[in-house]
């Protein structure tokens, strides 16, 4: 089964929709393929948040009693249709309510459902750099442990300067640097070490300016963590645990 026949079926996998036979099939595929595996986290990470209380909307105390404020009270010559009349009112109301649910909706969804495919296709070129590093022997273009060397081995070749920090007192040796592509654009490639594991972390310029949260993820047994900070975006991953993993980045930030 190819990707573009597996990525067709994934909202059916999903959903637990698909015959035995097909689902085995798919289930085979995303054991080999890391980009399909990433697809399918971040769909199950879009239902998850689309489910979530964020998109629902509790309507505050007080706007029940001004749709009935508004709403005209039944004339002693009309008495006999009040009832119609309020049937007719709520109607109007449930109405007016479903055309807003829409348009938020139609806002929202399409917003979420953009970001997390940007989002899922990033992941997938940062897990295939990182695996592809480690495959064909490109893992640095200025092997060195020096941040020294290696910071401005970058500074002709990026309109950037990426932080070279060595952590090797605090178990996280500098091995090197390398180029790398992501996001249509060229980016650093810091390589780090923890014992046998090798930790990568992508670096480039981003228009946002404060510093933002870590947000975690793993994705084929690989661990990323993200954040931004001082106008760059940070991507570090690696098979190293979670709680070292964090650890290098805290360093990192400091």
């Amino acid at each position: 089964m190819t990707c573009e026949d597996t990525q067709h079926l994934l909202d059916a996998y999903a959903d637990g929709e698909l015959d035995w036979p097909i689902k085995l099939a798919i289930e085979n595929h995303l054991e080999g393929c890391l980009y399909c595996a990433s697809v399918l986290s971040s769909l199950r990470s879009l239902v998850s948040a689309l489910a979530s209380e964020a998109l629902r909307f509790k309507a505050p105390p007080h706007l029940k009693t001004m749709v009935q404020t508004g709403i005209p009270r039944p004339t002693p010559n009309i008495v006999r249709h009040s009832s119609a009349h309020w049937r007719w009112g709520w109607q109007w109301i449930g109405a007016a309510a479903a055309v807003v649910l829409i348009v938020v909706l139609a806002w929202v969804v399409p917003a979420r459902t953009a970001k997390y495919s940007m989002e899922t296709q990033l992941v997938g070129e940062i897990v295939s750099s990182h695996v592809r590093s480690m495959m064909a022997n490109h893992l640095a273009d200025i092997p060195s442990s020096d941040s020294h060397n290696v910071k401005p081995w970058f500074a002709d070749k990026l309109d950037y300067s990426p932080p070279a920090k060595d952590l090797t007192e605090k178990g996280f040796p500098l091995i090197g640097g390398r180029m790398d592509y992501l996001e249509n654009r060229t980016v650093a490639a810091l390589v780090y070490r923890r014992n046998q594991h090798l930790i990568n972390l992508f670096v480039w310029p981003t228009e946002q300016s404060r510093t933002t949260p870590e947000t975690r993820s793993a994705v084929r047994g690989y661990n990323l963590i993200h954040w931004t900070q001082g106008g760059l975006t940070y991507w570090l991953i690696s098979d190293l645990e979670p709680a070292q993993l964090s650890e290098c980045a805290a360093l990192l930030k400091e």
